[in-house]
């Protein structure tokens, strides 16, 4: 009786996915989409020695452009149409996002739907357009001044190149904003994050081998490596764990009449993530702090000890400074973005309105201040467990020459965007199961018999 059970859940879990072509549709269309995308960080930028920019990020890895060269893809270590990658949509969205929590006008669209999210929408393309073109221009002015060994960065420096650098990257990255929109459109998962995704994971295996080379040649040690996977799979199961958990606060709805019905009176919850910032605060906080080391990498004056470089000595890879400030700078991002992202007053006033209630919790203000404390304790210990995932590593990276791909914002990214993306393929899943029993419910039913 179970085998023959287990046979006819297999087979309709196999009938499922036989007849959800619309899913099989999203999958293609989103591995097509990523497809274009891996070609398009090969094609090189016109007038720039990939050759020399690759000598410079050798040399520079460490600061900000390797991290930014690992969420490309590597596409800025080649100098391709995809340098900038999708980084200044990123930031236009953080930037959109604080300025509706501080502007009433906006906040006003944010609420008001369908409608105010595309007007919203509309504004993070415009600043995605200024950002892009912003830091083109300073690639291109920076690319000018790069000189390795095999010589100049830029054969032809002047007006034009700028020009055409500037329209090239662009270009690039405002493919990429309507790439992601047509992938969370029209395929499977969040687009944007697929493809931040996607550059992490291409370069994961030659990462890997770069680090097994590091044991060859005697570098690390083969205990070291060993040491270093298993904790790496390590750190992906804290992150599954943590990611998943959350705080699941009562919420009770009382009955009411309706003619002579009665309707209500459930009871639901209400799910409060443990970590509500996600991928966020470790991003913002190395940027913050890499930044003065990239600066001090691109200045000429190679023998002058100026306060610009003193500084980017202190704020080097495994400096108690650097350590001190980033876990700093993580727990602020961490309570400042879930302040953004989720309001208690507005939830409370939500519940408020429809009848719904915190058992033991008085509505409104009260509900508030309830829903406000116990986010303040899970934020806390959101932000020490990013603190964790993202030092250790930062330790290995420093000391051993560990690459970024195995540094514990990747390893989030990477978990994150895989959790979210098989998680909507399951809820087609779902519909497509659902669809066909109610569509077989309704050919092999009968009605009630007349009496």
């Amino acid at each position: 009786m179970a085998s023959a059970t287990d046979q006819l859940a297999g087979s309709l879990n196999l009938g499922v996915l036989a007849k959800a072509t619309e899913l099989k549709q999203r999958i293609w269309f989103t591995l097509g989409a990523l497809i274009v995308y891996r070609i398009g960080t090969y094609i090189p930028v016109p007038g720039v020695d990939a050759a020399v920019m690759g000598e410079m990020l050798r040399q520079h890895g460490g600061g900000i452009l390797g991290m930014f060269d690992m969420f490309t893809g590597g596409a800025l270590g080649r100098m391709t149409v995809f340098a900038l990658n999708i980084m200044p949509y990123i930031s236009a969205s953080i930037i959109v996002q604080l300025m509706t929590a501080a502007i009433p006008s906006w906040e006003q669209l944010k609420k008001e739907g369908e409608s105010g999210r595309k007007k919203l929408n509309q504004y993070t393309r415009y600043l995605t357009l200024l950002i892009a073109i912003f830091q083109a221009y300073g690639i291109s002015v920076g690319l000018e001044g790069i000189r390795g060994s095999m010589g100049p960065a830029v054969a032809d420096p002047g007006w034009f190149f700028r020009i055409s650098c500037v329209i090239t990257l662009t270009g690039g990255t405002m493919f990429l904003m309507w790439l992601g929109e047509q992938i969370t459109a029209r395929g499977v998962g969040n687009g944007i994050s697929l493809i931040i995704f996607a550059g992490i994971v291409a370069n994961l295996p030659s990462a890997l081998v770069a680090t097994l080379e590091l044991g060859r040649t005697g570098a690390l040690s083969t205990f070291f490596i060993i040491f270093f996977l298993i904790a790496a799979l390590g750190v992906i199961f804290v992150v599954v764990f943590v990611e998943r958990a959350q705080r699941r606060i009562p919420v009770q709805y009382p009955k009411r009449q309706v003619g002579n019905r009665m309707f209500g009176g459930e009871a639901t919850h209400l799910p409060l993530k443990l970590n509500t910032s996600g991928v966020i605060p470790p991003i913002f906080a190395s940027s913050l702090l890499l930044l003065p080391a990239t600066i001090a990498g691109f200045t000429t004056d190679r023998t002058a000890d100026t306060w610009l470089q003193w500084l980017a000595n202190q704020l080097a890879h495994g400096q108690p400074a650097y350590m001190a400030l980033y876990m700093a700078l993580i727990v602020f991002f961490a309570f400042f973005y879930t302040a953004v992202v989720f309001n208690p007053a507005e939830t409370a006033d939500n519940l408020k309105k429809y009848g719904g209630f915190v058992p033991g919790i008085r509505p409104g203000q009260n509900t508030a201040e309830y829903l406000d404390r116990v986010l303040t304790r899970l934020t806390a210990v959101g932000a020490i467990y990013l603190c964790v995932v993202c030092l250790i590593p930062e330790l290995l990276i420093s000391n051993y020459g560990v690459p970024f791909y195995f540094g514990g914002t990747s390893l989030l990214i990477i978990v994150t965007v895989t959790m979210d993306t098989v998680a909507q393929v399951q809820s087609h899943l779902f519909a497509h199961q659902y669809e066909g029993l109610i569509k077989k419910a309704r050919l092999g039913g009968r009605g009630p018999r007349p009496r």
